[in-house]
């Protein structure tokens, strides 16, 4: 059964689910948030679609599949890990690019900010997957 209602609030509450999701992520260095909170929020953005709309539209419109976007996930968190140790530093430490960009506050951009998208992307590949292999059945 679909209901109209949903089908009109999915188209604008997933972008703006999705906006508040990427807010989280760049606010996360110097407030509360970061890549697991706005990945779940993004999530919930994605899955609301997806109950509207049904799961053959939701892939149509995801294009990629959520397994795929783990792994992808997974090896921003590994290059995160890795560009210090290709400078001589141990694994993990800070390194920026610069001191801040005006938006959004001040968003750092280093290796902590490239680690939080690489969380971001795996859960919510992550998510994704167990709940749209829960909804298929």
């Amino acid at each position: 059964m679909k209901s109209t209602i949903l089908h009109i609030a999915s188209h604008h509450l997933m972008p703006l689910l999705l906006a508040v999701s990427l807010f989280y992520l760049f606010r996360g260095h110097n407030y509360p948030g970061g890549g697991f909170i706005s990945g779940l929020i993004g999530t919930a953005g994605l899955v609301f679609y997806s109950l509207a709309h049904g799961i053959d539209d939701f892939f149509k419109l995801l294009r990629i599949d959520p397994l795929s976007l783990t792994g992808l996930g997974l090896l921003i968190i590994l290059a995160a890990g890795l560009l210090p140790v290709l400078t001589g530093e141990p694994f993990m430490t800070g390194k920026w690019l610069s001191p801040s960009l005006p938006v959004l506050g001040k968003v750092h951009i280093g290796t902590p900010l490239l680690f939080d998208i690489g969380v971001y992307i795996t859960v919510i590949g992550v998510n994704l997957k167990i709940i749209l292999t829960l909804s298929e059945e």
